[in-house]
């Protein structure tokens, strides 16, 4: 069986999307998602019922926004994540989003052709949250091998 790499993070914002210390990253993310789904490797991202991005939902309750995706590997996601231009925006971060204080980025493999869902997802936030990395959830810094 091939996997897949699936990632989800997840922001509170500093304020709703009218909010002009918002329009920086809402003035980019159409250009980024494009990239990124034109870029070696991207298999899905979560979109909402627009299409062109999921910064609507609220999953997990009160303003915690998500993002998630599949990628063929670590190394492609890696790739775009730091060779994208995307890195400018993740730079950028902290004027938009308001640090949590607990991981908010998760990695963790798939079987190629699934899409994870949201309920997953939190599954593996909240195990790398309460236990750490593992090869069940992980982040760049302590990647594991698709096993």
């Amino acid at each position: 069986m091939s996997l897949q790499l699936a990632q989800l993070n997840v922001g509170v914002p500093v304020g709703p999307r009218d909010d002009p210390r918002m329009a920086g990253f809402y003035a980019d993310i159409d250009r980024i998602n494009g990239v990124a789904d034109g870029w070696p490797g991207f298999v899905w991202r979560l979109v909402d019922d627009s299409g062109s991005d999921a910064t609507s939902l609220r999953p997990f309750g009160g303003d915690l926004v998500v993002n998630m995706s599949v990628w063929v590997s670590l190394d492609a996601l890696r790739q775009y994540t730091f060779r994208s231009g995307h890195l400018d925006v993740l730079r950028r971060r902290r004027e938009w989003f308001v640090p949590l204080g607990e991981p908010h980025h998760v990695m963790w493999w798939v079987p190629e052709g699934h899409h994870p869902t949201l309920g997953e997802a939190r599954e593996r936030l909240d195990l790398l949250r309460s236990v750490g990395p593992t090869e069940k959830a992980f982040t760049f810094r302590d990647p594991h091998p698709a096993l």
